[in-house]
């Protein structure tokens, strides 16, 4: 059975101890939860968790007007999600197996983006010229500018992102990568929860690519992440970008499991 709230102090009493059991597949909704209670805007948000013999054994999340978001669940909870959510479902989002479970219940289909989350297992930098800092509020008119073309680049809603910089550059949660002093690539780094980091959106604009800066930035932030916020650390990326995905295996990182963004047919 499925339970809804809009208040993130209940939602976080029943389901963050479920979440927190996998920490690693459960990055994102761990993430999102950590922002809101940080004051990151959630306006119209609704919260789930699901429930089997009394345990909690399912949770979700959606943020208008983004895409429903699925924690790691069992295909029956995410076939019943989507029977007993009330609001919209623009799109989903979540491991591919209960995305794909969602899809068939509500027997919609649409555009899919095949992603695959990757855990950091040894860190080996690439000796790519440059240097790695944490950007500044200096930074802040570059990094509205990356975040926006990155956006616009993979298709995706990063809300406002004047807000969204401006709050992960007073956390320490933006990185440069700078080539002969001029930032070159750009990564973010998540709050930790449950020991465990995610690094996200990796940006280097088109001029600056085949250089290595991505290679080298998502480098420096892993080592930030370990040196000063959590022992694990993890990045999603596009399967349908196989540079990327090999950028990111040759600087450590090792497969754990599929995902999937799916934007549904006929969605406002």
């Amino acid at each position: 059975m499925w339970f809804f709230t809009t208040d993130v102090a209940e939602y976080a009493a029943a389901a963050e101890p479920f979440l927190l059991c996998d920490p690693v597949r459960n990055t994102v909704p761990l993430t999102v939860l950590a922002n809101i209670r940080d004051g990151m805007p959630a306006r119209g948000a609704v919260f789930g968790w699901y429930t089997s013999w009394g345990e909690v054994c399912g949770a979700a999340f959606r943020t208008p007007p983004r895409a429903l978001v699925l924690a790691d669940m069992p295909v029956d909870a995410a076939a019943a999600l989507v029977e007993e959510y009330e609001g919209e479902i623009p799109g989903l989002v979540g491991p591919r197996a209960a995305v794909d479970a969602a899809c068939a219940r509500l027997g919609r289909s649409g555009d899919v983006r095949a992603e695959r989350l990757y855990r950091l297992g040894t860190l080996k930098p690439p000796g790519t010229p440059g240097r790695g800092r944490v950007a500044t509020a200096g930074d802040l008119p570059l990094m509205v500018a990356w975040l926006d073309a990155f956006g616009a680049e993979v298709g995706m809603d990063l809300g406002d992102t004047v807000e969204v910089a401006t709050r992960r550059l007073a956390r320490r949660e933006l990185v440069v990568w700078e080539a002969d002093g001029v930032p070159v690539s750009m990564a973010g780094v998540s709050p930790a929860m449950g020991g465990v980091c995610r690094i996200g959106p990796v940006y280097t604009p088109p001029a600056c690519r085949g250089r290595g800066h991505g290679s080298a930035v998502t480098a420096y932030a892993s080592r930030l992440a370990l040196d000063e916020r959590g022992d694990e650390v993890v990045l999603f990326t596009d399967l349908a970008n196989p540079t990327s995905n090999a950028i990111y295996q040759a600087v450590g990182y090792e497969p754990v499991s599929d995902y999937a963004h799916v934007t549904l047919a006929g969605a406002s």
